[in-house]
């Protein structure tokens, strides 16, 4: 009877023991994270929609290592680094998430199905309420986006690394994707992981800010509802196709986006119900799933493992927390400007966790005063800091590409 090396059978066990210690260590510190979030994204205090597939893929692909050929180890999920025509042909024959990525991740296109499946459960709308507080507030609260690139390369990294990493504070993952993609390729990866493990967080750190920032007197300032205006469909649409062809004018480097996000809004007031179930539906969901899964797939040892991930981790959260700091103050200028009418609370709104954020600022309000009612107004401010943080990102990437 032949002998039978048992370790060649459970390849993931020889590669993990033949491995160097350090990736032992990151290996198994992935594979428990990913359990972790997972487990906390099934609880609802991670994002679940990205968390549970993203914790599965990182779980997976850090134990998932095997011998492939010439004893070189690796796995058979994906390469992010294939480019020759005859290498992604083999790859794509092979890799089940390949063409995925291929063809969606790698060039942006999933972003820009995420923002049209978020356009069009949008409603403009509320931004029509009060365009010019809520843009003010918007830009305020990218705040972090502005300060962060001089912080990051004071810390060592290039203008494009520094502009990449500093987009987490508009806490819009898309955004974040595509601008890395733009200007740090060999670090997008890192940098989409921490941005969308932190924007899962914002929901879980955000009160805290602000209740440090705001008593409970003025969270609990209730908003008029009567001043909320009623607009058409007509309206809405006329709004959101001037805004978006003006924005695309002034900046073509955006333009998919732009285009994506504001053809999403278009496309729900026209009430052309098959396109708004499925853009609502299998596109912003399947393009969610694909995105948290690709991006635990993509989450390797070797990756985490970058000398840069711990300084792209501690740019990450200061860029939140200070755009945060900068929304708040926004949200006291205007409840200022306003006769102290305005509830400052609407200002972390203003941070474009698109409708995280917004929830956070009606959350917080409500628990300070059951009769108040901010909602409207947070989410004007929020859909202004999604067209903020694609403006920023577009100037980062007109100057530095």
């Amino acid at each position: 009877m032949p002998q039978i090396d048992i370790l060649y059978i459970f390849q993931g066990i020889a590669t993990l023991v033949a491995s160097d210690p350090t990736i032992i260590a990151a290996r198994i510190v992935l594979i428990l994270l990913g359990i972790a979030f997972v487990y906390l994204g099934a609880k609802g205090t991670l994002e679940p929609l990205i968390m549970i597939p993203m914790g599965m893929g990182m779980s997976s692909v850090n134990a998932a290592v095997l011998y492939l050929s010439g004893t070189t180890m690796g796995t058979i999920f994906l390469d992010p680094m294939a480019s020759e025509p005859s290498q992604l042909m083999d790859v794509l024959q092979i890799n089940f998430l390949q063409p995925i990525y291929t063809f969606t991740f790698s060039n942006g296109l999933i972003a820009c199905l995420v923002f049209m499946g978020i356009g069009v459960i949008t409603d403009i709308g509320y931004m029509m309420i009060s365009p010019m507080r809520s843009m003010f507030i918007a830009l305020c609260a990218e705040l972090g986006t502005l300060l962060t690139f001089p912080i990051a390369v004071a810390m060592g990294l290039t203008y494009k690394e520094a502009a990449a990493i500093a987009m987490v504070g508009g806490a819009d993952g898309p955004m974040v994707l595509y601008t890395s993609l733009m200007l740090a390729k060999d670090l997008f990866v890192p940098i989409t992981i921490v941005a969308y493990l932190y924007l899962s967080l914002t929901y879980a750190g955000y009160p805290y800010l602000i209740r440090l920032m705001i008593p409970k007197k003025l969270r609990g300032i209730a908003m008029d509802p009567r001043q909320i205006p009623s607009f058409t469909k007509a309206e809405k649409m006329t709004f959101a196709v001037i805004i978006c062809a003006l924005l695309c004018l002034l900046l073509p480097v955006a333009a998919p986006l732009f285009m994506s996000f504001f053809l999403g809004i278009v496309i729900r007031e026209s009430g052309v119900t098959p396109f708004v179930d499925f853009i609502s539906g299998p596109v912003l969901y399947g393009s969610t799933f694909f995105l948290g899964l690709l991006l635990g797939v993509l989450c390797e040892a070797a990756t985490i493992l970058n000398p840069k991930v711990v300084l792209l981790l501690a740019l990450g959260i200061t860029a939140l927390l200070i755009s945060g700091i900068g929304g708040i103050i926004g949200g006291y200028i205007v409840y200022w400007t306003s006769g102290r009418k305005y509830n400052p609370v609407i200002g972390i709104a203003g941070v474009s966790c698109v409708p995280t954020t917004a929830k956070v600022a009606q959350k917080e309000a409500r628990d300070a005063n059951k009769f108040a009612v901010i909602l409207p107004w947070a989410m004007g401010a929020n859909i202004c800091g999604v067209i903020t943080s694609a403006i920023i990102a577009a100037v980062y990437v007109t100057l530095l590409r």
